[in-house]
């Protein structure tokens, strides 16, 4: 499912505008242009952003493909250090649980943390 590029934590109308004239309306169109490094780079030169913020941004996209995932919880995911599916599928759960509540109780990203 695709969302709406302004739904991306850190995407506001601002840069929704910016991404927007580069073609870049949605998510899918985020990781289409910016999944791999020639792409970022490209993008960055179309809009002007960098190409750190660009990969932040795109690898949220990828973790908001999963089910029940959505932008909140791609924001505390990020944070806790999981920045791809794949390497969300090599965490252990039990250790990802318990990093999760401790970045969301420093940093206070989501109302809840998954159990």
């Amino acid at each position: 499912m695709a969302y709406k590029i302004t739904e991306i934590e850190g995407i506001g109308p601002k840069y929704g505008e910016t991404l927007g004239k580069a073609g870049i309306n949605t998510t899918d169109d985020l990781l289409d242009k910016c999944a791999d490094k020639k792409g970022r780079k490209a993008t960055a030169g179309d809009t002007g952003l960098t190409e750190s913020q660009l990969l932040k941004w795109a690898n949220m996209a990828d973790l908001m493909r999963i089910s029940g995932v959505g932008e909140e919880y791609s924001e505390l995911l990020e944070a806790a250090g999981v920045d791809t599916v794949k390497e969300l599928k090599m965490r252990r759960p039990d250790n990802l649980t318990a990093k999760m509540k401790e970045v969301n109780e420093a940093k206070k990203l989501t109302r809840q943390t998954p159990s």
